[in-house]
């Protein structure tokens, strides 16, 4: 049995509480926060934009809370760390949980700054545990189709990909883009990481933006270029928190092939992912599980192992911040960017 201590009980925490019932072999042994009541095990105060019904109330029978981080960090009865708190305290808590030799997962963005981020990679680089960012659209069953798609040139190959991530302002501290980063970088990360996953880090970025209630960037545009006779012709991504309520959350990606095109809508249940080539419409099966049971699995897999990550890594997720920084100085300069 792998012993997990979660670190931010708001609703990533709850997430990976709740997909921790579905790993086998994982078992949630302490949480904490700084809100006593969720330190109780009370998360019936918690939200979220794939909210599937969760967990309202933990069973602390058998899980320590307590709202010291530290405490956590020394509990003999942990064997992995993961912090799901405000992406400002990643760089310390990360790096004093690395510090420990225990495992350490850390949700994304790994950092506020691409420079906290390399701190971190440099303090995994070092501990004797292993770390994973928990970049979770790596893990999702029909992003991974289209990595593989891609890798295996199924359809020959990418002429030009399409990614879209739209949704209203979240609650809570994202609402402070000081904390958060605003859009840009809590939830359009994701589409910079797969971008980056799939076709390398890009020569340069020239993005359109516009500022929102965080006080942040909000709403981006990016154009990522590659090299033309090598990459694809046009790589884009949309991201916003400027929806209008009751808009909901998309979640939404097209890639045009040589000989298909592919298509994955979050939003519609029958046939989310389908492949249309030779004038047929083809459905996708893929696993039915959401990329939050892939990665925790993955991680946990490699922890029982003992060999470290390959599918994302440290160095992947400062990769991925340094460009979405790139995207914001194209924002604000009008200009694009190179990497």
């Amino acid at each position: 049995m792998t012993r997990i201590g979660i670190i931010g009980l708001g609703f990533m925490g709850r997430v990976h509480y709740d997909t921790y019932t579905k790993v086998p072999g994982a078992q949630v042994a302490a949480v904490c926060d700084a809100d006593p009541k969720r330190a109780a095990g009370d998360l019936s105060d918690t939200w979220g934009n794939v909210d599937k019904g969760s967990t309202r109330q933990l069973p602390m029978d058998r899980i320590r809370g307590t709202c010291d981080w530290r405490e956590l960090l020394a509990a003999p009865e942990v064997d992995v760390i993961d912090i799901c708190l405000p992406t400002p305290t990643h760089v310390e808590v990360a790096t004093a949980a690395l510090a420990t030799g225990k495992h350490v997962l850390c949700e994304k963005p790994m950092a506020r700054t691409a420079a906290d981020a390399r701190k971190i990679a440099q303090a995994a680089a070092s501990a004797k545990g292993l770390f994973m960012p928990a970049m979770c659209m790596r893990f999702w069953p029909e992003w991974e189709w289209l990595k593989r798609a891609i890798d295996e040139n199924r359809y020959g190959r990418v002429i030009s990909a399409s990614f879209r991530r739209l949704g209203s302002l979240p609650v809570g501290w994202f609402r402070n883009g000081a904390l958060s980063g605003g859009a840009l970088l809590d939830l359009h990360v994701h589409d910079t990481d797969f971008v980056y996953h799939l076709f390398g880090r890009p020569k340069s970025v020239f993005s359109r933006g516009a500022v929102g209630k965080s006080g942040e960037i909000d709403h981006v545009m990016t154009l990522y270029q590659y090299d033309a006779t090598s990459g694809p012709a046009a790589v884009s991504a949309e991201g916003t928190w400027m929806a209008a309520e009751g808009f909901g959350f998309r979640m939404q990606y097209t890639v045009q092939f040589e000989r298909a095109t592919a298509e994955f809508d979050f939003g519609r249940k029958d046939t989310p992912l389908a492949v249309y080539a030779d004038g047929k419409t083809q459905p996708v099966e893929v696993a039915q599980q959401d990329g939050y049971v892939g990665e925790l699995t993955y991680f946990l897999d490699c922890v029982r192992a003992g060999k470290k990550p390959t599918r994302v890594t440290a160095n992947d997720a400062v990769a991925s911040i340094e460009i979405v920084e790139a995207e914001k100085r194209s924002i604000e300069s009008g200009r694009p960017v190179e990497l």
